[in-house]
């Protein structure tokens, strides 16, 4: 969505305009969502706080500044959301995670083995993820994932572009790291490429 049809949106729903309320939720709920939860990585964790984000974004639009950009005060108030959740929730890393089985008999195809390949990566890469130290992991999730730049992040994180930098390619570099030193996470991701 680009800025324009976003200020007026904006405008519009915090005169009280519902549906222009609910298209800018809509645009920005995907990707707040899988932000928070790659940080956190409990999908319970990360669907409260992005609710709560919406709803203090909802309830406070008339103190939004829209010299900014919308995605950064609302990742902003949704990253503060998800420190303060960290600070009174101790997070459950489960060791794995078991889908359930829904075939309907017979041999999976080669759609459902791709499937079942990219989960397992994912759910390695999640893994190590959150093995990150939290600044590296926000970062690499945010450049990687919703394929900001440096500024938006270095803006959003409050810290210089250099810092940024730095944490982008420790981050990349001790992921890489932690799934080499895994031989569970070295296949897991050695299959997508295969």
């Amino acid at each position: 969505m680009d800025r324009a049809r976003e200020r007026k949106l904006l405008r519009r729903a915090a005169a009280g305009d519902r549906a222009a309320a609910e298209e800018c939720i809509r645009a920005h709920q995907g990707q707040l969502y899988a932000y928070i939860l790659r940080l956190c990585g409990r999908p319970d964790v990360a669907e409260d706080i992005v609710q709560e984000a919406f709803v203090r974004v909802l309830t406070n639009l008339d103190r939004f500044d829209d010299r900014y950009r919308f995605s950064t005060w609302i990742f902003t108030i949704a990253r503060r959301l998800y420190v303060n959740a960290m600070q009174k929730l101790k997070p459950v890393y489960e060791s794995e995670i078991v889908n359930a089985w829904q075939g309907g008999g017979g041999e999976p195809g080669a759609v459902m083995m791709r499937t079942e390949i990219g989960n397992n990566a994912r759910d390695e890469l999640q893994r190590v993820l959150q093995m990150l130290p939290e600044d590296q992991r926000e970062v690499v999730v945010l450049f990687h994932q919703l394929d900001w730049t440096i500024s938006q992040i270095s803006e959003h994180m409050e810290m210089p572009e250099g810092t940024v930098k730095s944490h982008l390619h420790r981050g990349r570099k001790r992921l890489r790291a932690l799934l080499e030193a895994s031989e569970q996470g070295s296949e897991r991701i050695g299959e997508v490429w295969r």
